[in-house]
This record gives C-alpha cells, sequence and structure tokens, in this order.
C-alpha cells in the first residue's frame, strides 16, 4: 500500500458527494480540497455531465465500439486546444509510460485555459472522475515516436468527457474567480502559495510531516490530497464558517 492509499485510508467512508463537499458515515462533512486531483474541478455531481453519460448507458451504449460521440469529444477537446491534434485511450497505461506535462484548469488568472509554455506532449486533467485518457499533440505525431492510435472507447464515458469539456469552457468566468477574502488575507503570511485556483506548499513535504498536515486538515473537516506532491484545490464554495476554518489551517505551520 502506498503512502497516499494509507493516508485516504483515514478517511471515514464516504457515501455522498455533493458539488465540493463530501458526506461520511456518521454525519460528518468534509470540504474537498483534493477534488479527485483535478477531476472533480467543477464538483462532484455536475447535472449536464451525469445526464449525458446516464443517457448514453440507457442505450445501451457501454461497451467499447466505434461511434459518432468519438468524433464529438475530439471537436470538444478541439474548442479548448485550438489546433492540436489528440489521441484518447481507455485507460491510463498508454499514458503512464510517456513523458507528458500535466495540464490542469484555471491555473492561470490571466489565461485559464493555456497549455504549459513550450509543451509539446501534454495530458490534461478533464473535470470527470470517468473521462477517458487524453493525450494533447502540440506537434506532428510523427515527431513523438511510439504514441500509440486512439483506443475505442465506450460512447457512453465519452458522451460524459464531451459535456464535461463545454462545461468548463462555460465555466471560465466564475470557476476561477472565486474569491474568499479571509483566505487571501491568510495567504499574505502563510507556506502555501495560491497560483490560480491551486494551493501548493513552499517546500516539499516528507511522508511523516505530510501525513501530520493531512490528518490535521481532516479533522479540521477538510480533505486535502492524500498524495503530497499534488496541490490542493480551492474549492468553488465555502461557507463563511468553512472559510474562516480553512483560512486558520492555512496561516499555520505544518505541525500545528
Amino acid at each position: 500500500m502506498t503512502e497516499a492509499q494509507k493516508l485516504l485510508r483515514q478517511v471515514p467512508p464516504v457515501l455522498r458527494a455533493r458539488d465540493f463537499r463530501l458526506y461520511t458515515q456518521g454525519g460528518g462533512r468534509l470540504v474537498d480540497l483534493w477534488q479527485a486531483g483535478g477531476a472533480a474541478v467543477l464538483g462532484h455531481t455536475p447535472p449536464g455531465v451525469l445526464r449525458e453519460a446516464k443517457n448514453a448507458a440507457e442505450r445501451g451504449l457501454c461497451s467499447a465500439f466505434p461511434h459518432p460521440m468519438e468524433g464529438r469529444f475530439i471537436k470538444a477537446l478541439a474548442r479548448l486546444f485550438p489546433n492540436a491534434l489528440f489521441r484518447v485511450y481507455a485507460g491510463e497505461g498508454v499514458v503512464h509510460g510517456l513523458s507528458a506535462q500535466i495540464w490542469r484548469p484555471f491555473l492561470q488568472d490571466a489565461d485559464p485555459f493555456a497549455l504549459p509554455k513550450g509543451a509539446s506532449l501534454v495530458k490534461p486533467v478533464l473535470p470527470w472522475a470517468l473521462a477517458p485518457a487524453v493525450l494533447v499533440l502540440a506537434e506532428p505525431p510523427e515527431s513523438f515516436g511510439g504514441i500509440p492510435p486512439s483506443d475505442c472507447v465506450a460512447p457512453a464515458t465519452l458522451a460524459g468527457a464531451t459535456r464535461s469539456v463545454y462545461d468548463l469552457i462555460a465555466a471560465e468566468s466564475t470557476r476561477g474567480k472565486a474569491d474568499f477574502p479571509k483566505i487571501r488575507e491568510a495567504l499574505e503570511d502563510s507556506p502555501w502559495r495560491r497560483s490560480g485556483i491551486y494551493l501548493f506548499y513552499s517546500e516539499p513535504f516528507d511522508d511523516e510531516t505530510y501525513a501530520g498536515l493531512f490528518q490535521r486538515f481532516l479533522e479540521g473537516g477538510f480533505l486535502l490530497p492524500p498524495d503530497r506532491l499534488l496541490p490542493a484545490i480551492l474549492p468553488g464554495i465555502l461557507s463563511p464558517g468553512e472559510e474562516t476554518k480553512l483560512a486558520r489551517l492555512l496561516s499555520s505551520s505544518p505541525d500545528g
């Protein structure tokens, strides 16, 4: 079991997730700062995504075979990343073997969908936990060598992923613009720094220090990423009480 898996097992069983909150067995509630590594950056229950996937599944489109939804998904990706080429895979195995840079939306306030500068091969984190693995090729495929062609992916999976891309584009004016004054003030004198909606710690963590920090946030009602290498992600909404608690946690040292 990895360190990340050990930390995740400290979380009480989650019975329900809505928007950016997790509701656990026993009546607890957590604000999700992990957001599945970014796959829930638009929340855990995006209605359009769930509706599209459900409608396709009800038509029996859960098996991997050619379908017009392939072209619709590529068209949506082209709206997000113009002038690029794409590869789509049913699983993460192909992507894990490549040195692709990770792309996250809303990382920069000025250009929330900008690709990493100078990147030629990029893996975007799309806002749906069941989205297929995608590679964005900023150069012709022959420049990379050895990258397999796209897989056939279940149309139900592609339907939800297509909707998630359009929902992400539509959220440009709102998701990255959330302003929490108490958190902004806390970050002025904090070991955390903010870039877009993401929070990065000023120094690398060792496993022991991060485990203590993870537990302290958990006890305070917030779920940090179980992987210490991932950034925390600000939610789209916070109650005044949640904002106060999170500001207090962010302004403290990792050992409390």
